[in-house]
């Protein structure tokens, strides 16, 4: 869902529309927030350079001055990298709550 929200979508309000539905049923899942954040912003930043309408997509091609088709075929390794990292996050969640959980006091 924040994938293909997240190109046409700006981020913020986006998170601030989805989070108040979605936070509830992750904690009834008993699933670490702290998880759920890092899924969020990954899935919202996959979103953001993804063709067709990923915002950053535009930026970049504006900023250099490069076609939009090239830079279409520069980000899609940083798209396949970033699937793999989140298919990571979600087999293996302890990736990301880990060092926040050293922070816990005892």
């Amino acid at each position: 869902m924040y994938v293909i929200l997240g190109g046409p979508l700006p981020e913020l309000p986006l998170v601030m529309l989805t989070i108040p539905i979605l936070f509830p049923v992750i904690q009834r899942l008993e699933l670490s927030p702290i998880w759920f954040g890092v899924i969020i912003v990954r899935m919202l930043e996959i979103g953001s350079i993804s063709p067709p309408v990923g915002q950053n997509i535009f930026v970049m091609s504006g900023i250099t001055g490069v076609p939009i088709s090239t830079v279409y075929r520069g980000v899609m390794p940083f798209i396949y990298a970033d699937v793999v990292h989140v298919a990571l996050l979600v087999a293996i969640p302890a990736l990301s709550t880990f060092l926040p959980g050293l922070m816990v006091a005892r």
